[in-house]
């Protein structure tokens, strides 16, 4: 029976534990450990990871429904082309990846990316992309059929070295076959790598946005998910991404859309929602805006000329509904640290998948 999947990324990044602790029983029904992370050839887990260990244990014992998976990789992990090169060096990381995931219920397999992007230092080969396949196999048949194997996938079509792809990196259809879901990253549309301020994640395509029609027509969260399934990806084995946080821009001129599509003359840090409840939202010289057709909050402020893209609860949910809509697995964010303590983003993203929900 397919199940829904109602998932939160918890960074181990974070040596605090509060998010975990307060999570509502019954709100979600898988959490994803990140990240382990090849170091020198050896798979580790976060510098915090006996704390959070112990935090995961303990909503476990009081959710026992709750699936926890290990995620390995992330933004910037490497030693995945070398991990995934030959046989031998597939064993011995397929190896590794379930002594440290003993007591977990799955893994999830976050290369980003094979081939092509992520940071420019990261070795990639031409060979990762089938290679990728054959690691996803072994681990599977490592795991075996009681365990979950998940994957992060791609959507966003700008990577440090310019226009990118997500099918150059993986053979979509034969990869996603191997697994149990994958997690759809529908965010990060627009980052650094883009020219112009813009959206982190519209839900379609907008006509004025001057990105390349040939790549915008993808680069939103709809046409993500038409594009995966255009290359054999079931939509019930999608989990489509929803982020928690925001992207910021410094512009040169307002324009005539408060710094929309304005080119940028650099990025700003404007960290998790519940930072932009407290401190942006708060504020009366932040002019608010929302699209009609990307149907996504931003950000104005006229002073420092600074271009803020979020996704409130508003938002949250109707990605989530068109998720339900569109018969996807479910919905996940990164991440869960970054919602406020009333849980207002989770709540939003989860309602469309549960009809008892107030």
């Amino acid at each position: 029976m397919i199940t829904t999947v109602l998932g939160a990324y918890y960074h181990g990044g974070d040596e605090h534990t509060e998010a975990m602790d307060a999570l509502p029983t019954g709100l979600l029904t898988h959490v994803f450990y990140a990240f382990a992370t090849i170091e020198d050839g050896r798979l580790v887990l976060p510098e915090h990871a006996p704390a959070h260990l112990a935090a995961l244990a303990a909503r476990k014992r009081a959710d026992p429904g709750l699936r926890i998976v290990l995620s390995v990789g992330g933004w910037g992990a490497g030693g995945f082309s070398d991990a995934a090169r030959t046989a031998r060096s597939r064993a011995a990381f397929t190896e590794q990846c379930l002594a440290l995931a003993d007591g977990f219920d799955g893994i999830d397999l976050d290369w980003e990316f094979p081939v092509a992007g992520g940071p420019a230092e990261l070795v990639h080969r031409p060979e990762d992309r089938h290679h990728a396949t054959l690691l996803a196999r072994q681990l599977r048949q490592g795991l075996g059929p009681s365990r979950l194997l998940v994957a992060a996938l791609p959507a966003g079509r700008l990577q440090s070295a310019g226009p990118y792809d997500p099918a150059d990196s993986y053979d979509l259809a034969a990869f996603a076959d191997v697994l149990d879901f994958a997690n759809l990253m529908t965010y990060d549309f627009g980052t650094g790598f883009s020219p112009i301020a813009t959206f982190n994640a519209p839900l379609d395509e907008v006509a004025q946005d001057p990105m390349e029609e040939s790549l915008r027509r993808w680069n939103n969260v709809t046409g993500a998910v038409d594009y995966y399934e255009h290359h054999g990806v079931p939509r019930d084995k999608l989990v489509l991404g929803v982020p928690f946080y925001g992207r910021g821009f410094q512009v040169a001129s307002a324009g005539d859309q408060a710094g929309l599509y304005q080119p940028q003359v650099g990025t700003t840090d404007v960290s998790d929602w519940r930072d932009i409840q407290r401190d942006l939202l708060s504020d009366p010289a932040w002019q608010r805006h929302r699209h009609p057709v990307a149907r996504s909050p931003w950000l104005y402020h006229p002073g420092t000329r600074t271009f803020v893209s979020y996704e409130d609860a508003a938002s949250i949910e109707e990605r989530a509904a068109f998720a339900a809509q569109r018969g996807l697995r479910g919905a996940f964010t990164w991440h869960l640290a970054g919602d406020d303590d009333e849980h207002t983003l989770l709540t939003a993203m989860t309602r469309p998948f549960r009809p008892d929900a107030a």
